[in-house]
């Protein structure tokens, strides 16, 4: 037996958790560490604190108390086994994007299969590793739509430290890695966190296109990008919309520009290797997507959570960022014709951006007949841009 080891009904708990992390990479596992199932009370505070300020995305579990306290999702919890899968940082290759074939991007997280749906098959595995070896096993797993906070359990259970830009970053994957937990009745001996950090590197909160990272490890999620292109309505502030640029689903930014996350790619796991022209889409195709043409361009794909409507206003958004004017006829349309006023709202923008005779001629036309407030607004703004231009 290994010296330190927790014995209970015969089980030697420390070999199992150590078969288990030698079991890992078979199961399609990169990383395995244990937690504790005591409440996460610092946490507590940090979301408590987090809500006072507005700084919430909406998405959330809204009970802090599940989020941060195992015991009120599962009866009687002994341990935490988080895990991590890595991912892909870089395309095989990347299509070109040019003059009447601008193309919009997917952040990593978009690439591949799902990963929810990866993740679910990897727990899974693992549940049936330990239910092998212990029947009377009680688990359950997690994944992103879970109440408890991922990256708090991986932090406590030694699979990275948490980095100023909020992403678990690992000694050996970097931030490239998608985590998920399973909460269990089983005494596992925790794992110690890692004490690596991101030192002085302030790197990520100055990248930030928009402020978004308020300070270290510090989200305020209704400024951040990735959660904006994710949002179903009408986006209020022109600002944002220039600096969302060609985003269609999600944002990179902090983690591309993280020093360790450099030359860091990882190509191993075969659901999550990218579609290059999935992950960078051309535009204009997007734009008249039926329902049935979106579930099947990007239904495997986790940007397909939220229903194509973000993606087409982002792709009309890209659209006026690079001032296409081979967009104007189908904008035109859009602006005519389809019965989203978020859909309208944006292509209103956009041919303000894009400019010219054809562009005014259909702003103007549809200031004649447009009955939405908000749409008339984005309207005005375009026309009163077009106006100072001719003048």
């Amino acid at each position: 037996m290994h010296s330190g080891a927790v014995e209970c009904g015969g089980i030697d708990w420390l070999q199992l958790k150590a078969d288990m992390k030698e079991a890992a990479a078979e199961l399609g596992i990169d990383k395995i560490g244990i937690a504790s199932a005591e409440p996460f009370t610092e946490l507590k505070h940090i979301l408590l604190k987090h809500r006072e300020k507005g700084y919430e995305s909406g998405f959330e579990e809204p009970d802090i108390d599940k989020r941060t306290d195992p015991s009120l999702s599962f009866a009687g919890p002994r341990s935490i086994i988080s895990i991590a899968v890595a991912y892909p940082s870089k395309l095989p290759y990347s299509p070109r994007s040019e003059p009447g074939a601008y193309r919009g991007i997917l952040s990593r997280s978009a690439w591949g299969m799902d990963y929810h749906h990866v993740l679910r098959d990897r727990l899974q595995r693992l549940e049936e590793w330990i239910r092998h070896r212990v029947p009377e096993a009680r688990m359950e797993s997690m994944v992103d739509t879970g109440v408890l906070v991922d990256r708090a359990v991986a932090e406590r259970s030694g699979i990275g430290w948490s980095g100023k830009n909020c992403s678990i970053i690992t000694p050996e994957f970097g931030s490239w890695v998608y985590l998920g937990e399973m909460i269990t009745n089983l005494p596992l001996p925790p794992d110690t966190p890692v004490t690596e950090s991101c030192g002085d590197c302030t790197i990520c909160i100055d990248a930030c296109p928009t402020g978004a990272l308020v300070g270290p490890g510090q989200l305020n999620a209704q400024l951040c990008i990735s959660f904006i292109t994710q949002t179903k309505g009408h986006i209020e502030d022109d600002t944002m919309k220039e600096k969302i640029g060609n985003r269609l689903y999600g944002c990179d930014t902090c983690q591309i520009v993280c020093p360790k996350n450099r030359g860091k790619n990882w190509t191993h796991q075969p659901e999550l290797q990218p579609d290059p022209e999935q992950a960078k889409p051309l535009l204009l195709p997007l734009l008249e997507l039926s329902n049935r043409e979106f579930k099947e361009r990007f239904g495997s794909s986790a940007a397909s959570w939220r229903g194509k409507k973000p993606i087409q206003r982002n792709a009309i958004l890209a659209l006026g960022h690079f001032k296409d004017k081979d967009a104007v006829p189908q904008l035109s349309r859009l602006l005519a014709r389809d019965e989203r006023p978020e859909i309208r709202a944006a292509a209103a923008w956009a041919l303000g951006r894009i400019g010219g005779p054809q562009a005014l001629e259909a702003i103007e036309a549809a200031r004649d007949r447009e009955l939405d407030a908000v749409v008339r607004k984005e309207l005005e703004k375009a026309y009163a841009r077009e106006d100072d231009k001719v003048h």
